[in-house]
């Protein structure tokens, strides 16, 4: 049995204006910086064996106080990186809608398989952050373990797990806070979802 607690990095400065940020390195706000302080705080009191983190930036330092506090060290899986955006890479909604109207009206019926031209298709997304998981599961099978990543490759990696369609993972998972926990227990090939979008300053017995 190992649990995992799954993180979106904290708020970038790409926020306030809700850019698709795939693989742009795009920088922790004052505000996303906090979160990191607050998840940091809420790491020292979690039992955690081990700490996790995509590549990008956003959720290393998002994820490096956490680590720090704990006396780990945060360690870094190239899997865990955001889906690519492709075209839609650095654009809000309103900009896709100018530039490639039909593309975006098709992703936002079926954002699988009309994924956004010239990105990822979300589906190996899904599957090479399974892996990863796995992988870490079998390493450490008694662990439980903090994955700093992003919105959508985590929505994605729930619905993988979970048994959920792909395509509904905006409908399910509509939102994925900075710097919330989600809970899932990983036992014998099978997953649990224990806990969503709880902030980490909530102290509650099954995240600690």
């Amino acid at each position: 049995m190992t649990d995992f607690i799954l993180v979106r990095h904290g708020e970038t400065v790409w926020h306030a204006e809700n850019r698709y940020a795939g693989r742009s390195d795009v920088p922790l706000t004052a505000h996303g910086r906090e979160q990191a302080a607050t998840l940091a705080e809420w790491a020292t009191t979690a039992d955690l064996t081990a700490i996790w983190s995509s590549p990008l930036s956003r959720a290393r330092l998002t994820a490096e106080p956490a680590a720090l506090g704990c006396g780990l060290t945060a360690r870094i899986d190239e899997r865990l990186c955001e889906v690519d955006f492709g075209e839609g890479e650095g654009l809000t909604r309103d900009e896709m809608r100018r530039r490639f109207p039909e593309q975006l009206a098709a992703f936002l019926a079926d954002p699988v398989d009309s994924h956004l031209p010239g990105g990822e298709h979300p589906r190996l997304a899904a599957e090479r952050a399974a892996t990863a998981l796995h992988d870490i599961a079998r390493e450490q099978p008694h662990g439980r373990i903090l994955l700093v990543a992003h919105s959508t490759l985590v929505r994605l990696l729930l619905c993988h797990l979970l048994g959920i369609p792909l395509a509904d993972y905006r409908r399910v998972f509509p939102q994925l806070h900075n710097g919330a926990l989600t809970e899932i227990r990983v036992e014998e090939g099978r997953t649990a979802l224990l806990r969503f979008n709880v902030p980490a300053m909530a102290q509650s017995p099954a995240l600690r």
